[in-house]
């Protein structure tokens, strides 16, 4: 019983720690969405995107990059592109741009992970939209294409803020600043679920389930190696995915569980896909369905897995050519020193400054602005509804261990 405490107490401490050590990066990640969302909009990106294709790959590519990091944005954002007239290839560009390419994400990536899983996303993001340009120049499924447009004629689109106010003055205008302030918040409000089990479930994984766990779901793991044959590394990336596919969870909380995989010996390609993961779980298939009908929600699974799989092996062999693979002993997962004055501490109170100045700025000062965030994506309310009361759990779960940890 004592050793069951002893490991809440650490579990909840460590899913503590990890987020402390990743709270300015979403401060500041997500200020910067907020600002990009208010001061671009989407109908300037749609009026760029509707002629040739591989100027649309690029100006899509190109404005997933500023755009948001959640998915169920981001899904909403395509969709809305493709229907007012961009490609296909160029809407799944965006929505792939969107959610690897982000700069948040990167920052979050740099916590825990190092420099080679940043490059390794950004380089992977780039090569799985090339990968799914390719597939679909070779599979050319114009039918399913013209279908899926069909499908999308008698939905409705969200609003959002269209105003042509040149950005240069909503950057200097108050108004412009309680957008922002609003847009931060939303996107707080959009990811807190998800964020909040994600850092949970890499607490309890890490204080709780052996490595023998992960030699034998992922083969040949557990070794501190970074020499796997061929088919050791297809079936990491084969079963990433599918580890992905069954906790749902947006990438922003995904990354201590990916760093929690490394730590244990899962290989560089594996922990890739394990990350490029977030749009091929059943939440995303689902809203795709929505969208364009199931077989070209089937359609788009087929891509990305394939895409992500072609992407991660790649970028094992190439930082393998190069000698770059990273030691997965470069990766703290318990750390018994999170809270230590240093770099992380000074940054997380700037952070929570600026966050203390635009709640001010959104709630508290008087303003005229209105502002109503941009369409999202449909979630379900049943999974809505159990992904909000496993946040509240987890809540609990943390508050009991941090007392156990310290007062036990």
């Amino acid at each position: 019983m004592n050793s069951f405490l002893e490991q809440w107490g650490e579990a909840a401490y460590t899913s503590a720690g990890f987020f402390w050590m990743a709270l300015w990066a979403f401060i500041l990640g997500y200020v910067i969405s907020g600002m990009i969302q208010i001061f671009v909009t989407e109908k300037r990106m749609q009026k760029t995107m509707g002629g040739n294709e591989g100027k649309g790959v690029l100006l899509g590519t190109f404005f997933g990059f500023i755009s948001s990091s959640c998915s169920f944005a981001a899904l909403a954002s395509a969709k809305s592109i493709f229907k007012k007239g961009a490609s296909f290839v160029s809407s799944m560009a965006f929505l792939l741009a969107s959610t690897n390419l982000v700069i948040e994400l990167g920052i979050i990536i740099s916590i825990f992970l190092g420099w080679q899983f940043v490059v390794g996303e950004y380089a992977g993001g780039v090569l799985l939209i090339a990968l799914v340009w390719l597939l679909i120049r070779l599979i050319n499924p114009k039918k399913l294409i013209e279908k899926a447009r069909e499908n999308l004629k008698d939905q409705q689109s969200g609003s959002e803020d269209e105003t042509t106010t040149h950005w240069k003055k909503k950057i200097s205008s108050t108004e412009g600043w309680v957008k922002v302030s609003r847009q931060y918040a939303m996107e707080w409000k959009m990811v807190w679920k998800d964020v909040t089990v994600g850092f949970t479930i890499a607490g309890i994984v890490a204080a709780f389930v052996p490595d023998a766990f992960f030699k034998t779901l992922f083969i040949n793991s557990g070794q501190g190696t970074t020499d796997f044959t061929f088919w050791e590394i297809l079936e990491h990336v084969i079963v990433g995915p599918v580890a992905a596919f069954l906790t749902f969870i947006g990438s922003m909380g995904n990354i201590p569980l990916a760093a929690l995989l490394f730590g244990k010996g899962v290989s560089f390609a594996g922990v890739m896909a394990f990350i490029f993961s977030d749009l091929v779980v059943f939440p995303v298939l689902r809203i795709n369905a929505k969208y364009y009908g199931w077989k070209m929600s089937l359609f788009i699974l087929f891509l990305l897995f394939t895409a992500l799989i072609g992407t991660s092996i790649t970028l094992h062999y190439a930082f393998d050519l190069f000698g770059a693979l990273p030691d997965p002993s470069q990766v703290t997962i318990t750390d018994s020193e999170y809270f230590k004055i240093d770099y992380t501490f000074y940054l997380n109170c700037i952070f929570l400054a600026i966050t203390g100045i635009l709640i001010y700025l959104g709630f508290f000062k008087k303003t005229d602005v209105s502002y109503k965030m941009g369409e999202m994506a449909p979630k379900s309310k049943l999974l809505e509804a159990i992904l909000k009361y496993a946040a509240l759990v987890c809540y609990l779960w943390l508050a009991i261990g941090l007392l156990i940890k310290f007062f036990n």
